[in-house]
């Protein structure tokens, strides 16, 4: 099916900062586009050939929005399932399809998956409400600390935290979790996968995370991740085996926990563009975004050759801000050479809310780090 400049039309449900930049893709080849989304002020309600008002978890919204579309994606993994298979069944192309995008919404049925297909991950436990990962405390088939996950919509730090005590435990949701062993890891890392329905496969080279230690999101992310190469290419092959057994059509991202004897484990997956693959804008020949949408239209897949190395800053709302945003010295940040922001289009901050990241290029990653830590100290999201 030909895209470019005629009458097939993508879905994406989602508009949010990654929906807005898989857009700049989709009109640089003036690919049709539609866009579902619960927020009229959606940063990608501007850049779609329509924008749809509504909620993509509601299946007659959902079903409603994806009739008459040839393709449709997501940018966000809470979304109707059962809309999406229906859609299957009429001839809808949906790429991830609804089967995987389903498996990936809940941590515990993700995680099970992996023990089923041998693929290396964290001991677990599974609990249905709190009071029965209570009963496992008090009877020490579940002994402080570990890491409590929520099993269903946890998104950007949210819904995870570290259990070391009573009082911790105190704190937790009445909810389905997963209870994960915590584990001693050096570094977390993350491998984009992207898989076309044709069967090819690329990836790209590993990236480094660093997390905020309060908001549990990622704070900066480096590539090349500061690794051997040889560690390098066993997160690579971990990574092609995830997306292999998920037999995911678009961009997987494979989040990984590296220990210090070397071994790694899969920590979580997100089947779509992703926050550990933003830096690709600048350093990669073929960015994230793109690749996504050369995936899911069954394009031939571009390269993924790093160029430059970089480090990713997220800029994020300041604790104690809420309100009309600030970006306060941007303009100072943007003297500076080798400094790209991007900022998502979202009017409103508050406290560790997603707002826009910068990447840094520079030929060596420790002078990148320092500086993209100097942008984050200078470059602050306020409320007016």
């Amino acid at each position: 099916m030909q895209f470019f400049s005629s009458n097939a039309k993508l879905g994406i449900l989602g508009g949010g900062q990654l929906g807005k930049m898989l857009l700049y893709t989709t009109r640089k080849w003036d690919v049709c586009t539609h866009v579902l989304d619960p927020s009229p002020d959606a940063p990608a309600r501007l850049g779609c050939d329509r924008f749809v008002l509504g909620d993509f978890k509601d299946y007659q919204t959902v079903y409603d929005f994806g009739k008459g579309l040839d393709v449709v994606t997501i940018e966000i993994e809470h979304v109707n399932t059962e809309a999406l298979r229906q859609l299957e069944k009429e001839g809808v192309a949906v790429y991830p399809n609804a089967n995987t995008i389903e498996l990936i919404q809940n941590k515990g049925v993700q995680k099970d998956f992996y023990n089923q297909h041998k693929i290396s991950t964290s001991p677990y436990l599974r609990f249905d409400s709190k009071q029965m990962l209570e009963r496992a405390i008090e009877t020490q088939k579940l002994n402080f600390p570990f890491v409590w996950k929520a099993a269903k919509m946890g998104y950007d730090g949210n819904g995870v935290k570290i259990v070391r005590s009573n009082a911790d435990f105190e704190t937790l949701m009445d909810q389905e979790c997963i209870a994960e062993k915590l584990i001693p890891f050096t570094h977390e890392l993350a491998v984009i996968v992207a898989r076309n329905p044709s069967g090819e496969s690329v990836t790209y080279p590993v990236v480094e995370m660093e997390f905020h230690p309060e908001a549990n999101q990622v704070e900066y992310v480096l590539v090349p991740a500061r690794v051997s190469d040889e560690l390098a290419q066993k997160a690579t092959k971990l990574a092609l085996q995830v997306s292999s057994s998920l037999n995911h059509i678009g961009l997987l991202a494979v989040e990984l926990f590296l220990t210090a004897d070397g071994e790694l484990y899969v920590n979580e997956v997100a089947p779509r563009t992703h926050n550990s693959g933003h830096l690709t804008i600048e350093t990669s020949i073929t960015d994230q975004f793109e690749q996504h949408i050369r995936a899911v239209l069954n394009l031939p897949l571009g390269s993924t050759e790093q160029t430059v190395t970089g480090v990713m800053v997220n800029l994020v709302g300041k604790e104690g801000h809420t309100g009309p945003v600030k970006y306060s010295n941007i303009e100072q940040v943007m003297k500076m050479p080798g400094v790209s922001p991007h900022i998502y289009g979202k009017r409103e901050t508050r406290p560790f809310r997603k707002m826009g990241h910068v990447t840094i290029t520079h030929a060596k990653i420790e002078l990148a780090r320092e500086i993209a830590a100097n942008v984050k100290q200078q470059l602050t999201v306020i409320s007016n």
